[in-house]
């Protein structure tokens, strides 16, 4: 078996976590290193289960330090990047979009260029993967998907900044013969979740039976994919994806957040044993989101023609899955909410 070395990037968040726990089980002759910056939304407590294995190594650092960056590839020569590490929340580029501007595009250009320097003359066996999202795509209307020739039409900070990475990627594959591979990716929903996003806010809410705030109308429509499942195919473009190929992934599953809320209300009445109707009390219509995108939806037929993949399950099944996760992890639940998550690090690693 070939030994690699492999960096991801923002493995201690949402994905991340889910793709470096993939990575260091499924190939014990890769070495995983973990670099995450740890801000609110990375949680080493996502990792606990592997932690240990020999194979797989934690590093805390920001992509946005371009010394940083150079320094630990040079030091270890990696073979391949799984680039996840971004800022992420709409709502917070909104009120800080420098801070996205920072995170998504210059660190993603300190690691392209990292990486192309230390690859020059010997890019056989090396990709530099980039994980992006449908929102570059802007929005759409009632008919019709977002493919890998859709243009790129960003309506938020948060999405510009991500689309202005994707177009760094390919250059450096047109510029320099870097062999990149990029995928853009529809909302993702299982365990590990912060909850500041849809799905583990309303779980955490209905719970406490707070209110489940909703923009606007409610009728704005996502498509939801399960973790898992984008983990995997993030495996299988990271191993089998053409070189300075794009591949859309999506799990065909496009609720309006509005039908979405009532089902996981449904949901959560028959776990904690209430009465039918009493989460659904708790939606509160709140103040739309500005510039907020009316419909995403995903077409992956390139990843299933190419690569065989297409999603594991039926969103009703991932949801159940997902709200049972939530409801039988309390202490990950309290932890992240109360904030005693940002010591797990102290509290594991500078012991070491």
């Amino acid at each position: 078996m070939e030994h690699k070395k492999l960096l991801i990037t923002g493995g201690a968040g949402f994905i991340g976590s889910h793709v470096v726990r993939r990575f260091v089980k499924n190939y014990p002759h890769y070495e995983i290193y973990n670099l995450d910056k740890l801000t609110y939304a990375g949680n080493l407590m996502n990792l606990k289960d592997i932690e240990d294995y020999p194979n797989y190594h934690f590093v805390k650092g920001d992509i946005v330090d371009e010394t940083f960056i150079q320094d630990l590839f040079n030091q270890h020569q990696f073979d391949g990047v799984v680039h996840l590490a971004a800022e992420s929340h709409v709502d917070r580029s909104i009120s800080n979009p420098t801070e996205f501007i920072r995170t998504n595009v210059l660190g993603t250009i300190n690691l392209l260029n990292a990486a192309n320097s230390i690859w020059k003359g010997q890019m056989e066996g090396k990709r530099f993967y980039h994980i992006s999202t449908d929102e570059v795509y802007g929005s759409l209307g009632d008919t019709g998907f977002f493919t890998e020739e859709t243009k790129y039409d960003p309506r938020s900070p948060y999405s510009s900044s991500k689309a202005s990475s994707d177009h760094l990627v390919r250059a450096y594959f047109h510029t320099y013969g870097l062999p990149v591979v990029v995928s853009n990716c529809s909302n993702n929903y299982g365990s590990f979740h912060f909850p500041e996003k849809l799905i583990p806010l309303a779980i955490n809410n209905i719970k406490l039976m707070r209110p489940i705030p909703v923009y606007g109308a409610g009728d704005n429509i996502r498509d939801w994919l399960y973790v898992e499942d984008h983990a995997r195919a993030i495996d299988l473009i990271f191993h089998k994806g053409r070189s300075g190929e794009t591949y859309n992934i999506g799990g065909a599953n496009e609720w309006t957040n509005l039908d979405l809320i009532h089902k996981l209300c449904e949901i959560m009445d028959q776990k904690m044993h209430r009465a039918p109707g009493t989460s659904a009390g708790l939606i509160t219509f709140v103040k739309d989101r500005a510039g907020h995108d009316h419909r995403y939806a995903i077409d992956f037929t390139k990843l299933k023609n190419e690569l065989g993949w297409e999603p594991s399950l039926q969103f009703e099944e991932g949801l159940d899955r997902t709200v049972e996760w939530y409801l039988t992890n309390e202490e990950w639940l309290n932890a992240v909410t109360s904030g005693n998550y940002q010591h797990y690090y102290e509290s594991q690693y500078e012991k070491r």
